[in-house]
């Protein structure tokens, strides 16, 4: 068969798009030619499995040709001697075989609908006509050449060129012989004429930074949860209990591998009660003072702490220990490491081409283009991914706000309107719904929360509505407000009680969770322990009432590591938790304090069945401005009672009078100022009698020893 010089120039050199085309076997004149390219070698042979050698001639810088009197030929090595008098080695030859990507996936990748998007593009072990070797493929629309590089041919690229699969923009090869381990990379020719060494995008692991080159991995892991996915999927997380503990793997406990947290981590979250973890985002990204927010290898767990099949031992862990794992998802944007996604085939591929889109001014990343179809796609399947192939019970997608808005830290000028004129990015709101309705749909049971900061309507109402879709929200009001009124010195807080109560007048608006995260504690913010004045008595039982606030208020909680026990400086991810600090009463009691608040609210349904539903709160003091001080009731769908009273006055307040909804004795279950926290031990010895005495609106009413800086939780003493 003959072939023309230009073909065999760029085959030779690696940069023809169809390199099959001229590569491997094909059928002519009543027989077949085989065509093989095989740079530096010496002498070069077809071998058949009938044991038929048939030598093969140089033709054209590296490539090698024969033609066989044969219709067919299905079954051959290339038999080469590299070097005069050297044994030969028997190879398989990657350009026999027919495509691996069938023409449905195609079809579902050019329409952006491939909810399994990671079962097609990447690298796959896998065994075709009894060879056993990796198949590898990506998406480059714009690119002239896509070549294979790495361990498995000395970073020379020429002789494993992947070919186009049409107008999808696919790329494709089968390289025999290359398995789990193979380190990779894409030398991409350009629509520019230039070559870039590229990562993977699909790829599902890569090397531990800095080295920035793909894995080629499969899975051997079998999964322990099914008894958790199972319960998980008849479950309602909006009146389940949700007390989730935000960690950074890599600083809880320097050192530890995903396999030593599997132990160490779970064990400490058992201790401590919390229902969920939440995983800073664990996907790849090269520098680790990013805490993981600018990814570059969105398939691939960081390879910092282990392999793939580490992770999910971790998480499998975690399930059958009965906590539940949220991952951070980074969807809004993508650092510019010019060997990751960034100018991907020469063009501005997966991020928009006008930097007043596609740039973001606060980070310095690029911004996706959730317009297309294609990374539409590479974004949803990526949420699925990480639900279904670690079954991750949930994803906080980071800055929804700014993925919302157009205009989004951009003045005037800096910004393109809508196609309604508006400022509300249109595309990546339609994005962010595919992505919640498809994740719902894929994964019973999971949690989608946005962490959203603006005033954004129906970022929890279902898609059908209308909404986003997320299943909660992050209430940063409710934080700002109260981080800022335990910030003022108690002689002026009762000048911004309002910060104290305001959340209650939109707490059904979305369902929230009400988050103290890791940005909370950093960049000079101060750790959670010093946000309020005063000495250390003062500051660890302001924080103490605070944390019984988080608890009782409607809504899930969100905590960063280290303040369970009070953190005293802020959070450094390169030198982990001070947990020393334990070994101090004032330390241990705060630990103690949030272990006891997780225990009462797995005990307690009327701290999260009517988290979203107003029948389940009601103010009992809202306006006692003048003592610091508020009380509330909250009920479970029985109408059975709690109240709370929460003091952040430095004084004991006696003989305060609040209302009860019911007459009796009623238990004090929570004292935070008990001794066993660290209080003064300021209460009433455990039970209280609500008095035949009206006030503010109810029947009933208690004299309360209210302890200073204070927390007290009561439960009639008929449920006792």
């Amino acid at each position: 068969m003959p072939v023309g010089a230009h073909e065999l120039g760029a085959t030779a050199t690696g940069s023809y798009h169809d390199p099959h085309s001229v590569l491997g076997v094909h059928t002519y004149d009543g027989g077949v030619t085989v065509r093989t390219l095989r740079p530096l070698a010496h002498e070069v042979a077809l071998a058949l499995p009938d044991g038929t050698v048939h030598p093969m001639r140089h033709e054209y810088d590296g490539i090698w040709v024969t033609a066989v009197d044969r219709p067919h030929l299905d079954a051959f090595t290339i038999r080469v001697t590299w070097a005069p008098g050297a044994e030969p080695v028997e190879l398989e030859e990657p350009y026999r075989f027919l495509p691996s990507v069938g023409e449905l996936d195609l079809h579902l990748i050019r329409e952006g609908r491939h909810e399994e998007l990671w079962q097609v593009l990447g690298a796959h072990v896998r065994e075709i006509d009894g060879v056993a070797g990796t198949t590898f493929s990506v998406w480059a629309p714009n690119a002239r050449a896509v070549q294979l590089i790495g361990d498995l041919n000395g970073w020379d690229g020429r002789g494993h060129a992947l070919r186009s699969l049409g107008g999808s923009g696919v790329w494709e090869l089968f390289v025999p012989g290359v398995g789990d381990g193979a380190v990779y990379k894409l030398r991409i020719l350009g629509a520019d004429a230039q070559w870039r060494d590229k990562a993977d995008p699909m790829a599902r692991r890569t090397e531990i930074p800095p080295a920035t080159g793909s894995i080629v991995t499969s899975s051997s892991y079998e999964w322990g949860d099914d008894a958790w996915l199972a319960e998980r999927a008849q479950h309602d997380p909006l009146t389940a209990p949700m007390s989730i503990y935000e960690v950074h793997l890599g600083s809880w406990r320097p050192g530890r591998s995903y396999r030593d947290l599997a132990t160490e981590l779970v064990e400490y979250v058992q201790q401590t009660g919390f229902t969920h973890v939440e995983f800073m985002p664990v996907a790849e990204h090269p520098f680790g003072g990013s805490w993981g927010y600018q990814v570059t290898g969105y398939y691939a767990p960081t390879s910092r702490w282990g392999s793939p099949d580490e992770l999910r031992h971790l998480i499998d862990a975690l399930h059958r220990a009965g906590i539940g794992v949220i991952m951070d998802w980074v969807p809004a944007h993508f650092p510019k490491d010019e060997w990751a996604l960034a100018r991907f085939d020469g063009t501005p591929l997966y991020e928009h081409a006008d930097p007043r889109r596609g740039e973001h001014p606060d980070w310095g990343t690029y911004v996706f283009d959730t317009g297309r179809s294609e990374v539409r796609n590479f974004l949803v399947a990526n949420a699925c991914y990480w639900l279904e192939e670690f079954h991750v019970d949930g994803l906080r997608v980071d800055a929804v706000a700014s993925m919302l808005y157009l205009d989004y830290s951009r003045d005037d000028g800096q910004w393109v309107p809508n196609r309604e004129g508006g400022r509300e990015d249109l595309e990546s709101i339609a994005f962010l719904q595919e992505t919640n309705a498809t994740a719902y749909k894929r994964a019973p049971g999971i949690v989608m929360i946005a962490e959203e900061s603006t005033s954004f309507p129906g970022v929890t109402r279902p898609t059908d509505a209308g909404g986003l879709g997320f299943g909660f929200k992050w209430n940063m009001g409710w934080m700002h407000d109260t981080l800022e009124y335990i910030g003022e010195d108690p002689v002026h807080r009762q000048y911004h009680h309002g910060e104290l109560t305001f959340s209650m007048v939109y707490q059904y608006s979305e369902n929230f969770v009400l988050p103290i995260s890791h940005d909370e504690v950093v960049h000079g913010k101060k750790p959670l322990l010093r946000k309020a004045p005063g000495d250390d008595w003062q500051q660890a039982a302001t924080l103490r009432t605070y944390l019984a606030l988080q608890w009782t208020h409607p809504g899930k909680q969100l905590l960063f590591m280290g303040c369970e026990f009070g953190q005293s400086s802020e959070w450094n991810e390169s030198t982990g938790l001070d947990w020393w600090l334990l070994e101090h009463d004032m330390h241990s009691g705060i630990q103690r304090l949030v272990t006891d608040l997780n225990a009462l609210l797995r005990e307690e349904p009327a701290l999260s069945e009517l988290d979203q539903d107003p029948d389940g709160f009601a103010w009992l003091l809202a306006d006692d401005a003048e003592h610091d001080t508020v009380a509330f009731l909250r009920r479970d769908r029985g109408g059975n009672p709690l109240v709370v009273v929460l003091n952040f006055s430095p004084e004991p307040w006696h003989e305060h009078r609040v209302p009860m909804p019911l007459g009796g004795a009623w238990d004090e279950v929570l004292n935070s100022d008990a001794a066993v926290y660290g209080g003064s031990g300021v209460g009433n010895l455990g039970r209280v009698d609500a008095e035949d005495v009206p006030a503010g609106g109810y029947a009933h009413s208690v004299r309360l020893t209210v302890p200073p800086l204070g927390a007290l939780v009561l439960r009639p003493a008929s449920r006792g």
